[in-house]
């Protein structure tokens, strides 16, 4: 039998070497329209490449999915992350595991999962054509026909279309039945212009609660670590929220109300509490070098200025009950507007894709095309950052590498 694979990413690789290492005498090949494939695992977690996530509980690794969780719960059944750490351990590739859960390979190198991917696909006799611009593909009843650019024709009794978030993956889907839910970006950081963040690019909050605000009353929250960067805010919580809210952020051409609670391990009443026993202890210290609650010296310094005090002048004697009520609703329910979005380093995901109720989730095979096996991005799955969306594309690659070669 003679399979192709089209896209040379993360899903396409996994899903042609499995194939190939399932079905020995099966011909797989590789097409790849880039001169070097694997370009998003060489940058994943700043070169470093976040394998994926130590969450082995295929009920909890879903809620990790903004879109496709649902249908990933029988598939993560089937191939976890603890099946893709085995995979790489049984390739001499060991994986360790980051205080947040992240997992990245012992060297730090991306090149070491791209040079893991190479060697087992050519080990297990996998043809590679990289530069392979893939113009059209037709169904034909004994397979497809797949014209390249380059105006050659491979023909293929099976085809797995792992393209990723490419046009051209999108469109060679639907002109073989399927439908696409529009694609729009997803993990991404907010633009927000406030005085109250201006020249602390660099600060970070260990643990903040967001919560998004739209105009129609809907609302999203995230917690975790925040980062203010030159343009305005990032970090996990960030992405977390850029990625549940994907769709809505878009229809809001990215203007939304975010509230930022920076304690929220503290209760606010506790707090107050805490500021007055402050307030009459030590009276004659300066507000901004005697800060009562955990939070960056700098961004207490500036939340201070925003309720009108002066940093160099203002004792804590001076500090009256409704300015104390008014520095509490600053650490708890900051306001901020956002006003676009920026991207999260080169790790470009989307939400959007092939609809998911148009393919068979035990092989990866489409309803509507007898013989086109999906896997990857190209499908409306995402997931939070964390190496969720590369072990969603290990999953979906593995289980149409399994299900494109038996024979029916």
């Amino acid at each position: 039998m003679n399979i192709v694979v089209i896209g040379g990413g993360a899903a396409g690789f996994f899903g042609a070497i499995a194939c190939a290492q399932a079905y020995p005498h099966t011909q797989v090949t590789l097409l790849e329209s880039a001169r070097q494939p694997l370009s998003k695992v060489r940058v994943s977690g700043g070169g470093r490449c976040n394998v994926t996530h130590a969450c082995f509980d295929p009920a909890l690794l879903v809620q990790n999915y903004p879109r496709g969780g649902k249908a990933l719960r029988g598939a993560f059944s089937r191939f976890q992350a603890k099946d893709t750490v085995e995979w790489f351990q049984q390739q001499g590739v060991e994986l360790k595991t980051e205080p947040d859960g992240r997992m990245f390979p012992t060297t730090d190198d991306s090149e070491t999962i791209v040079d893991c991917l190479m060697w087992a696909a050519k080990k297990a006799g996998v043809a590679i054509h990289t530069g392979a611009q893939v113009q059209q593909v037709s169904r034909h009843k004994n397979g497809f026909e797949i014209q390249l650019k380059s105006e050659e024709r491979i023909y293929s009794d099976r085809l797995l279309l792992a393209t990723g978030s490419n046009l051209q993956g999108y469109a060679i889907a639907q002109s073989l039945g399927h439908a696409i839910e529009p694609p729009v970006p997803s993990l991404f950081t907010f633009n927000v212009t406030d005085p109250r963040l201006d020249d602390l690019a660099g600060v970070s909050v260990s643990s903040a609660q967001l919560q998004l605000q739209f105009a129609d009353k809907t609302s999203l929250k995230q917690t975790g670590a925040l980062l203010i960067t030159h343009w305005g805010l990032s970090g996990p919580a960030v992405l977390k929220l850029s990625a549940w809210g994907a769709r809505a952020l878009h229809e809001q051409q990215y203007h939304a109300n975010l509230r930022i609670n920076l304690l929220p391990q503290m209760n606010p009443e506790v707090m107050r509490e805490q500021m007055m026993a402050v307030r009459s202890q030590l009276s004659r210290r300066l507000v901004a070098t005697s800060c009562p609650v955990p939070v960056p010296r700098r961004l207490w310094e500036r939340l201070i200025v925003s309720v009108g005090m002066v940093p160099d002048e203002t004792r804590w004697a001076d500090v009256s009950n409704k300015t104390l009520n008014q520095l509490i609703q600053e650490l708890t329910q900051g306001h901020y507007t956002i006003n676009g979005k920026g991207i999260f380093k080169e790790e470009f995901v989307t939400c959007g894709g092939i609809k998911l109720n148009q393919v068979d989730f035990k092989t990866m095979e489409s309803r509507l095309c007898p013989g086109l096996y999906l896997a990857g991005e190209i499908l409306d799955i995402d997931g939070v950052t964390g190496g969720f969306n590369f072990q969603s594309a290990w999953t979906t690659g593995w289980l149409a590498g399994q299900a494109i070669g038996a024979m029916s």
